[in-house]
């Protein structure tokens, strides 16, 4: 398969993906600033923090996840792959998701009750309902688990309208539950968490019925292959280890927020946390699209065209993020104070430093994907290890010696930008990615759009918008610019060129359309 036909596949699958994002991340936002306002500060910082501890647990499930979503992405890339030898991989995960499944939640019964109620800053009167939001956030996390070799086999089959379908009712029904909040005369609290297991199902129940009606590969066969599951278990088991730091990190730092400043901190990152998680997805539309590419590429031998998929989904993505990123950025309190009621301390400066370490991040994901697709990654998660291990003592010492809340995030960017570099230097290792060209084609581009961008931001813009038409006007001011200095300083010629064919091919297209 050539160049140009990833490209226009890549791009097809994004489009799609794009479509959707739009419609969810308004209800999104919509859904937050609501639930905001029914659970109050309070509750929803309590939600955030129980519901972090829980997802701490995916240390046990979620290095099987990545060897799931790896091992079937690249059986769909061998020349002579059967539909036997993917449905043998789907089977064995099936089987080893419940397992881990049903180890999670013994864990979060046992341990986790220890925890809320000894560790964590919960009001006592609180304390009850946070037990049944505990429990309810495991049996969701559970359902969750369960749908990870559905959602392999779609990403493998680079079948993105279904995410797009199934996330658009997955919206829909998370809209519902704030509407249903707002008329039962129940404690919201403990109503939110249950309402959030019946999402779950319903869109795992949508999964399984997509892949069993659309992919031959779903079914289940009692066929196991000894030395596969062997592969599986020993790729998982060095996952496991760099995973295991990565939510330690991530999560682990939810529950230092909330030791060190309470519910009120973790309802701010939980804000946070949704609006990088609508923002970035955008970016992670675009990377769901390019990264069984950059595996299937591995997995046929084509190894050049594997560098230059991780190297443009790196830059493309990164531009993507930043011509989203900067003009939030800028009107940050002013778009806080439209869209919620009442902010909590903390929530702006939270987006901000997010944001931000998502901007690194855009590098870090398709360079991951190529690591994942050759396999041998003992030494990197071994280096990985390290470097979260420390990212996480750092932080719980500068929260302890009184340093403010977001020294966290800070630290955060910092320690993500150490994994780049190891990232660059396994990568130089075991598949011949050249760390120059990834800094020429790359890094350099980006930075430099995003030093041009930024510049004129901060220095011709002015203050914070005061109404709704100057942030317009200045939202589409920064977006215009930073589009074209993205396209005159950050693409090559040959990227320009098919933009602009891909551009003009989309504008014939619904040209024909109004003709007709």
């Amino acid at each position: 398969m050539n160049q140009s036909t990833n490209n226009k596949r890549i791009a097809k699958n994004t489009i799609f993906l794009y479509l959707r994002q739009i419609l969810i991340m308004a209800v999104s936002l919509y859904t937050v600033r609501v639930t905001l306002e029914v659970l109050g500060e309070e509750d929803y910082g309590i939600y955030n923090a129980v519901g972090g501890f829980v997802a701490m647990f995916s240390i046990l499930s979620g290095a099987m996840s990545i060897a799931i979503a790896r091992f079937i992405t690249y059986e769909k890339g061998q020349p002579n792959v059967t539909t036997f030898r993917v449905q043998q991989i789907f089977s064995a995960s099936l089987l080893i998701q419940v397992g881990m499944g049903i180890a999670v939640c013994l864990l979060i019964s046992t341990f986790g009750v220890w925890f809320i109620e000894n560790k964590m800053v919960i009001p006592f009167e609180r304390l009850d309902v946070a037990f049944y939001v505990l429990w309810f956030s495991a049996l969701a996390f559970f359902t969750n688990l369960l749908s990870v070799p559905y959602n392999a086999l779609i990403i493998a089959n680079e079948q993105m309208k279904a995410f797009a379908y199934i996330s658009i009712v997955e919206a829909v029904l998370k809209l519902a539950v704030v509407g249903l909040l707002i008329i039962i005369p129940l404690d919201k609290l403990w109503l939110y968490a249950l309402f959030m297991v019946v999402v779950a199902l319903i869109q795992r129940s949508i999964y399984a019925i997509y892949c069993k009606r659309h992919f031959t590969e779903c079914r289940f066969v009692m066929a196991f292959d000894k030395k596969l599951l062997f592969r599986m278990f020993a790729f998982s088991g060095w996952a496991f280890l760099g995973n295991g730091v990565i939510v330690l990190k991530d999560q682990g730092s939810n529950v230092l927020l909330n030791l060190f400043g309470g519910p009120v901190v973790n309802a701010a990152q939980g804000i946070a946390m949704r609006v990088n998680t609508s923002v970035y997805s955008f970016v992670a539309n675009f990377m769901q699209a390019s990264n069984p590419q950059i595996t299937k590429n591995y997995a046929a031998g084509n190894l050049d065209e594997m560098h230059t998929l991780i190297i443009r989904s790196g830059k493309f993505g990164f531009f993507i993020l930043l011509i989203v990123l900067l003009p939030l950025c800028v009107d940050i309190n002013y778009v806080l104070g439209l869209w919620l009621s009442d902010v909590p301390a903390h929530t702006a400066n939270f987006i901000v430093l997010v944001l931000l370490y998502s901007l690194v991040d855009c590098w870090v994901n398709p360079l991951c994907t190529g690591v994942l697709a050759q396999g041998n990654i003992k030494s990197y998660e071994i280096v990985l290890t390290f470097i979260y291990l420390v990212n996480f003592i750092a932080s719980y010492v500068c929260l302890r010696d009184g340093l403010p809340v977001e020294t966290v995030f800070v630290l955060n960017i910092v320690f993500k930008v150490c994994v780049l570099f190891a990232l660059l230097l396994h990568s130089r290792s075991k598949y011949g990615l050249s760390i120059v060209r990834f800094f020429k084609s790359c890094l350099i581009p980006s930075l430099v759009v995003f030093s041009v961008s930024a510049l004129f931001v901060f220095a011709l813009l002015g203050k914070e918008a005061s109404d709704f038409g100057l942030f317009f006007m200045r939202t589409l001011v920064i977006t215009v610019f930073t589009s074209v200095t993205v396209y005159a300083l950050g693409m090559t010629r040959t990227e320009r060129f098919y933009i602009k064919k891909i551009l003009k091919e989309k504008w014939h297209g619904i040209y024909s359309q109004i003709q007709r």
